[in-house]
């Protein structure tokens, strides 16, 4: 199973430097899942660059995934991380749905860098 977070999924969209590092977990539905803090993320960041329409046909392709949403356990595991590893909000709440599901964590956030089942790819350009 494959976790994609906010960065590449945005990388992805975006067609940039790193998008191909990204295509093929992301093609792969069935073994992609997705935070639903990460189409928050997404679709805010498009709309703010681009529109809500554009934001929204993001969110419809994020969503052949299998959305993973935020609930008590995930929460508590969430704050765990985040006091361990000094992680923000989201990046807490994406690492431990990865962890929690025993997914690969796809990212191009320096937050991530070095960290146990994590395909990290330094961003590019």
């Amino acid at each position: 199973m494959n976790v994609v977070d906010s960065s590449a999924w945005l990388e992805y969209f975006a067609d940039g430097p790193n998008a191909e590092d990204f295509a093929s977990i992301i093609k792969d539905a069935e073994s992609l899942l997705v935070p639903s803090i990460t189409v928050y993320e997404v679709f805010k960041r498009i709309r703010e660059q681009r529109d809500s329409e554009v934001a929204l046909r993001a969110v419809s392709q994020m969503r052949r995934g299998r959305v993973v949403d935020l609930d008590a356990d995930l929460a508590v595991a969430a704050a765990d991380l985040s006091a361990e590893l000094q992680l923000p909000l989201a990046d807490s709440v994406i690492l431990a749905t990865a962890r929690l599901t025993q997914a690969t964590l796809w990212t191009q956030d320096a937050d991530f860098e070095g960290l146990d089942d994590v395909e990290y790819r330094a961003h590019r350009g």
